[in-house]
């Protein structure tokens, strides 16, 4: 079966989202783009995934995450079979996030929403800043939870595995390297023992994918693309 994806987009949780990234926008503008599976991954946090998966219900498969930021300032996306492990992963960024209080004026609002696009809460603690856990931490603690950890955006000059640390560890227990769009083709070759995704990274409504990129599993559930992205056949 054969499945179109964009597998990082940001709620209006992330500061750095447009507050129009509420749960019924996303999963609307997902459907009309003609997209089957989407994940949610909003930073250091999964605040806004069940209000989305509500949003969603059976018409796109929702699959629960966020984007991990290291103490090496590299994001790690996350992806979880039920949004009860995405939480115990929350909990553990959490633990090990700094206190440093979000200010609206220059980072942007960070709004907890429900299924209805009601707004219930702000985040207070600012979100995008890096964890004290390094990238083998992250890997490491969502294995634990039962996910998938996926170096994001590998080719940027920030905040990449790449820009940070200059390769990608051989020990790194990863099997899976989200590459932008415009370097896939280019990069690919020199990555071929792992899975390639490319994602949005949408933090506006229109940056949302085209059904351009598709996997090919053996049915719509979240556990499948799990497997997907562990290069389990």
């Amino acid at each position: 079966m054969k499945l179109y994806y964009d597998l990082h987009i940001h709620s209006a949780l992330s500061p750095c989202g447009d507050n129009d990234m509420t749960p019924n926008n996303i999963v609307n503008m997902s459907i009309i783009k003609g997209l089957d599976v989407i994940a949610v991954t909003d930073h250091n946090s999964c605040g806004n995934v069940r209000a989305i998966m509500k949003a969603a219900g059976e018409n796109l498969l929702v699959i629960p995450g966020m984007e991990v930021e290291t103490s090496e300032e590299i994001h790690v996306v996350c992806y979880f079979k039920n949004i009860e492990d995405a939480e115990k992963m929350w909990e553990i960024v959490r633990s090990h996030m700094q206190r440093i209080k979000n200010r609206e004026e220059i980072f942007g609002e960070q709004l907890y929403m429900n299924e209805h696009d009601e707004i219930v809460g702000k985040e207070e603690n600012l979100l995008v800043s890096a964890t004290a856990m390094n990238i083998y931490d992250v890997v490491r603690y969502a294995k634990e939870c039962k996910g998938v950890a996926v170096p994001a955006h590998i080719d940027r000059s920030s905040f990449s595995v790449l820009s940070n640390l200059g390769v990608i560890p051989d020990d790194l227990e990863v099997a899976a390297l989200e590459i932008t769009k415009k370097n896939r083709k280019k990069l690919e070759i020199d990555y071929k023992n792992y899975r390639i995704i490319s994602s949005s990274d949408a933090h506006y409504l229109e940056d949302i994918s085209e059904p351009e990129f598709c996997m090919d599993i053996m049915s719509k559930t979240a556990e499948n693309v799990l497997r997907y992205l562990c290069k389990i056949e």
